[in-house]
């Protein structure tokens, strides 16, 4: 019995530590519809800037099923800005080798994918920036995506 909350306790700790990085501002993922995400329904992130000096990097996060019959996945991304502005980009995220690895950590039925979106980030208003990422994807429904997340990291930390 001892031994079991050994185990627990320190399988809390390794998580504890774990989710402890300094240098990560902002990160949030969002569930999309496994069995058919319609590409008209994209996922949105507030994301609450305050300092217009500090350098971020943008990540793009990505969980597939094993069953997602594709090498990759296309994603259009736009951004709006605290003034209203928007921005608009395309990202591809190669998810399979050309001998159909997946190129991910895999964790049972699902794999785990993290990219660059963009370096060196200089948010140029304070405010909410509402990022909305939708899939680009020639299908409407896409099935085997699980979900799509945002993270983003200081350069160097304060």
């Amino acid at each position: 019995m001892k031994r079991y909350y050994f185990l627990v306790l320190s399988s809390y700790l390794l998580l504890l530590l774990a989710g402890c990085d300094k240098n990560v501002y902002y990160a949030a993922e969002r569930d999309v519809d496994e069995r058919g995400w319609n590409m008209n329904d994209a996922v949105t992130f507030d994301v609450p800037i305050d300092d217009t000096l500090d350098v971020y990097n943008f990540f793009f996060d990505l969980r597939n099923s094993v069953s997602y019959d594709k090498a990759n996945a296309f994603f259009f991304i736009n951004t709006t800005f605290p003034d209203g502005s928007t921005a608009y980009d395309t990202l591809e995220c190669p998810l399979a080798n050309v001998q159909g690895q997946w190129l991910g950590r895999r964790t049972g039925r699902y794999v785990d994918n993290r990219y660059y979106f963009r370096k060196h980030v200089i948010f140029p208003r304070t405010g909410t920036y509402t990022v909305a990422v939708a899939h680009g994807m020639r299908d409407t429904n896409v099935v085997g995506l699980k979900s799509v997340g945002i993270r983003i990291e200081r350069v160097s930390a304060k």
